[in-house]
């Protein structure tokens, strides 16, 4: 490499002696052979290191079920649902506003239910009820800066449960530029090797509340919902569907059905079957492409594990609706 290339390259890899006011430029050919780290899979397969991700859902479904859920998994290098953990990692749990008595028995019953214990110094809490005042709000700096005091080296994961209490002076929801801040920040986090997992609420219209500017820079965007025909006394029974999955297709996206049943002895069990709900907006997308019925029914069975006889099933509105 010429010495231009070699000095593009350490700029590259250190950028630190830089002054502010300066923005780091690198020729194709440098970029193109810098060695850059292999993004690791902290929560396979779609939770990654430097990721950027939510999930959200309508008041009372499950969204701090679920979060929990996903931080003991990484944090014990265990599973969740059909998502498994490579090896544990530190997570950083924000939560904005749970009491701190049900935060502690429901950890208490994912302890009594798992064979994995996380090591703790890996799985960290900062709850309201043991703050001097509350929990800082990430609309501002000062807040921000209080958070990221927290954040250790072996942190690698931050979940921020949820938006509307974590993030309190940063304007009305839907005004894109009240988000910025927090965007900003995110970013400077990623930079640092950091994944951040928002929990969110979701609108009257089904997507995430407020501007639609915060999916932007997101990796993937998980959306719980109720299956249909719900019933209250059926518990948490939820859906989880991908409506963003940068870099996934397939059955790494296909929606699934979880239920959670607790035992008499307070500990409890997470079942999961996938759902075909997801699957016409598929198939619609699949004809607007131009692949024909006997190109989808082979997608549907490979990609989807769908049998012949069920992906002609599904595929049948379709193409009566073309020959018409």
């Amino acid at each position: 490499m010429n010495d231009l290339g070699e000095k593009s390259l350490s700029v590259l890899e250190h950028p630190d002696h830089l002054s502010d006011d300066r923005v780091v430029v690198v020729s194709i050919e440098d970029l193109i052979k810098s060695e850059f780290p292999p993004r690791e899979t902290i929560l396979s397969p779609w939770l990654r290191k430097q990721s950027l991700d939510m999930i959200h859902a309508w008041r009372g479904i499950g969204k701090t079920h679920v979060a929990l859920e996903i931080a003991y998994a990484v944090a014990t290098g265990g599973q969740f649902l059909k998502w498994g953990a490579p090896k544990p990692r530190g997570v950083l749990y924000v939560d904005g506003e749970m009491p701190a008595s049900t935060l502690q028995e429901r950890l208490s019953r994912i302890i009594a239910s798992e064979e994995r214990e996380p090591d703790p110094n890996l799985f960290r809490i900062i709850t309201p009820d043991l703050q001097k005042t509350c929990v800082p709000d990430l609309a501002t700096e000062e807040g921000q800066k209080l958070i990221e005091a927290a954040i250790t080296d072996e942190t690698d994961l931050i979940i921020l449960d949820n938006l509307s209490c974590l993030v309190r002076r940063g304007g009305r929801e839907n005004d894109a530029e009240s988000w910025l801040s927090v965007q900003e920040w995110a970013l400077h986090l990623r930079s640092r090797g950091k994944s951040i997992l928002f929990i969110h609420h979701s609108g009257k219209s089904g997507a995430q509340r407020g501007t639609s500017k915060r999916e932007d820079v997101l990796d993937t965007v998980l959306s719980l919902r109720r299956p249909p025909g719900y019933e209250g006394q059926e518990g948490c029974s939820i859906q989880i569907h991908f409506e963003k999955a940068r870099g996934l297709a397939g059955p790494d996206v296909e929606p699934i059905e979880a239920k959670l049943s607790t035992h008499h002895d307070g500990t409890r069990k997470w079942e999961y079957q996938a759902t075909e709900d997801a699957l016409p907006t598929t198939i619609q997308e699949l004809v607007d492409l131009g692949m024909d019925r006997r190109e989808i029914i082979r997608e549907l069975r490979e990609s989807y594990g769908k049998s012949q006889a069920t992906a002609y099933r599904l595929t049948e509105p379709f193409f009566k609706k073309v020959s018409q």
